[in-house]
């Protein structure tokens, strides 16, 4: 958050907009966090404390008077099933599933927020975890997004941490993902690279189309391209040399091909069935209640041996039968593998 006490001038065009809205763009904090401020009596309008719901009429005198305090949170063990690829002294990695959260968020407390995720599994099943990450992120490296499943390395002690983080750092650890995406890309194969920030209008998306993001770059390989009576697909292989938040659901977007089931960058929510030559969709529909994203395969140097060690994960069986599904609609000379249309 930016330097406190923090004083701001809302302008003529900030007219109409609620107060934590235009304190959580101005602020690039998240509105629940401007909500604490506000509750905390950290924020005077005119002099006077507002409520968040305050409607700014333009021209008013906004401080900030200290950052928010911080609550003391720890992460709870909980007895949740997990599948454990590999297991020794130094790490794990686990085959993580589509819905679980890795980490409580900043704001959650111990209650039903703080509930079902990896690093509470991870407390109870393994008897150590690194304490790099704090209380409430212990043995968590890297991250993968709630509804994406797949492959997750977790340390678990500091120095196995401290090595594994910088080898991320240094680009060095390998990852594939498996994707569908909506239509054809005009390429077979393809390198997006486009910064990544936080959408200042919509916090929970991220986006490409504001200066001053991250750095991030992915590598994409049409595996087969999918003509049915749904709509036409492209099966994918996704290598990313950067692991910025909503990286590929944000980086296929961005080409105008939204990875199916994600519907907060674009997806729609159900795919129609549409006989050949017809103009309107008749009869069924299939849905996802997922993101159809995978982390397939993870690579990388044992931080003990040096030795490169490799995993893989099969996609789980809700993405082979939704692809399945999809598949058996499509023509036989409509499915095919780049090279073979």
């Amino acid at each position: 958050m930016k330097t406190t006490p923090t004083h701001l001038t809302a302008s003529s065009e900030d007219a109409g907009q609620r107060l934590d809205q235009f304190l959580a763009s101005r602020l690039d904090v998240s509105r629940a966090r401007v909500q604490q401020l506000i509750s905390e009596q950290k924020v005077l309008v005119n002099d006077e404390h507002a409520k968040p719901s305050l409607k700014l009429r333009g021209e008013e005198q906004i401080r900030v008077t200290g950052p928010a305090a911080r609550p003391t949170l720890k992460a709870i063990a909980e007895e949740i099933p997990l599948d454990i690829v590999y297991e020794d002294a130094d790490l794990a990695v686990i085959n993580k599933p589509a819905g679980m959260m890795v980490h409580a968020g900043a704001g959650a407390t111990e209650d039903a927020r703080n509930r079902g995720t990896l690093v509470n599994a991870l407390l109870h099943h393994l008897a150590t975890l690194s304490a790099v990450g704090g209380e409430m992120r212990p043995g968590i490296v890297h991250r993968l997004d709630k509804e994406t499943s797949g492959l997750i390395v977790v340390a678990k002690n500091d120095e196995t941490h401290r090595k594994l983080a910088a080898q991320f750092a240094r680009r060095e650890v390998k990852k594939k993902y498996i994707a569908l995406v909506h239509g054809w890309p005009r390429k077979d194969s393809g390198t997006v690279s486009a910064s990544i920030s936080r959408d200042r209008s919509r916090r929970t998306r991220m986006t490409t189309r504001q200066s001053g993001g991250r750095e991030a770059v992915s590598h994409y390989r049409i595996a087969r391209r999918i003509d049915s009576p749904y709509g036409k697909f492209s099966d994918i292989e996704v290598k990313i040399d950067t692991g910025r938040t909503h990286q590929i659901r944000v980086h296929m977007a961005s080409l105008g091909h939204p990875i199916v089931g994600d519907t907060l960058y674009g997806a729609p929510r159900e795919l129609r069935f549409r006989k050949p030559g017809a103009k309107q969709a008749s009869g069924g529909a299939l849905s996802l209640p997922r993101n159809f994203l995978h982390a397939a395969e993870l690579q990388f140097a044992h931080p003990r041996t040096g030795a490169v060690v490799q995993f893989t994960s099969p996609l789980p069986p809700q993405l082979q039968h939704f692809l399945a599904a999809l598949q058996s609609t499509a023509e036989p000379d409509k499915t095919a593998l780049p090279g073979q249309l």
